[in-house]
């Protein structure tokens, strides 16, 4: 009865696909110090949302997460170099941002957490701009960050406690500069350039309608598109709907593309009425639009006929428990407002201003 294992997690809605063409490189780091079953380090870096390299404390190696990485790395040894060197010194960092969040919260014996840090860069193809960002997150929020235009510390309430130490410490801020200014530019450069065939396609999604039961939410689902500047909404007589429609995030598929899905309250819809309504998705920069209508035929449903052997009911089951173990795990929990949401955990593959419009922490509790 070891106490209580905190999952932290960030999640951000990623580009707006109303803004033009910028481009990223991210690092995403999660500690969990004490952890038997996590690597106690783990970072992970993207390209414009795509993973593209990861490292962790326990291989002290970084690993390609993509073809053409691959390829970069084996043609550039000093980028790999770089990056394996990188690994470590964020892994020595790490201990020390662990202690402190151990000491400044009070962490006991029993508790192990896992905190998250992002760090990155993004390029405004338009200016030239490049902006840099440090944030670190515990508990559900963001407690600090770093303003890498006056390098100064940004506390919350909760997170004054570091003030003293870390204002202090003027080495930390002039590596963070380095990084903003030099490091993380010149290296999503390098990535652009070398990657520029993947990174520039687009790629439409598959579009499906799915419900529990014939009274349940319809759910308009969108995944395998490609960037992730995109929109998918539901619509009647051709005008988007804003009332009795649930809109989800934009989250990463493990191939590199990435999924979406919003549901629509059928209840008061007659079926009438059905045929005035569809799912429409959009990409940035892309004219054709992919829209399906809202039709029973269509819809692809959970529900087993009762005649199915219990058999082949245990078959589906477990293909379905396969499909899910392959590709990483999720997890319903309640966020600290008790909203009910949707969590993915990617399999040891796994923002900003302008282009992100959120970011959301959130944890789960454990009893070990």
């Amino acid at each position: 009865r070891g106490g209580f294992i905190c999952l932290h997690q960030v999640f951000v809605l990623l580009h707006n696909p109303n803004v033009l063409m910028e481009h990223s490189l991210i690092f995403d780091v999660t500690l969990s110090p004490g952890h038997q079953t996590f690597p106690e380090f783990l970072s992970v870096s993207k390209v414009d949302g795509v993973q593209v390299t990861s490292c962790d404390s326990n291989n002290k190696a970084v690993e390609p997460r993509q073809v053409w990485v691959k390829k970069l790395l084996d043609s550039e040894p000093q980028h790999l170099e770089w990056q394996i060197q990188s690994c470590l010194d964020a892994y020595q960092d790490s201990k020390e941002y662990t202690e402190d969040f151990k000491q400044y919260f009070n962490l006991t014996t029993g508790i192990v957490c896992f905190f998250q840090v992002i760090s990155g860069c993004e390029l405004d193809n338009e200016t030239g701009e490049v902006s840099g960002y440090n944030r670190f997150g515990y508990d559900g929020e963001e407690f600090m960050s770093l303003d890498s235009k006056t390098l100064t510390w940004r506390y919350t309430e909760r997170a004054v406690s570091f003030k003293q130490k870390w204002d202090r410490d003027k080495a930390r801020l002039l590596l963070s500069n380095n990084f903003f200014k030099k490091i993380c530019p010149q290296w999503l450069k390098i990535y652009l350039d070398y990657g520029r065939s993947f990174l520039q396609r687009k790629d439409l999604p598959s579009v499906s309608l799915l419900q529990k039961t014939p009274s349940s939410l319809v759910t308009c689902h969108a995944t395998g598109f490609y960037p992730d500047r995109a929109d998918l909404f539901w619509r009647k007589d051709g005008e988007e709907l804003h009332e009795d429609v649930d809109k989800g995030e934009i989250l990463p598929n493990h191939d590199g593309t990435f999924q979406m899905s919003v549901d629509l309250k059928i209840s008061s819809i007659t079926p009438e009425d059905w045929k005035k309504y569809d799912c429409m998705f959009q990409m940035s920069g892309v004219k054709d639009d992919v829209i399906i209508n809202l039709d029973r035929s269509v819809i692809r449903t959970n529900q087993v006929s009762s005649s199915l052997h219990p058999a082949v009911i245990g078959a589906v089951v477990g293909l379905l428990l396969l499909s899910v173990g392959i590709s990483g795990f999720f997890i319903w929990r309640k966020n600290i407002s008790g909203k009910e949401l949707n969590v993915f955990f990617p399999i040891v593959k796994s923002d900003k201003q302008s282009t992100v419009s959120k970011m959301q922490l959130s944890y789960l509790c454990f009893t070990v």
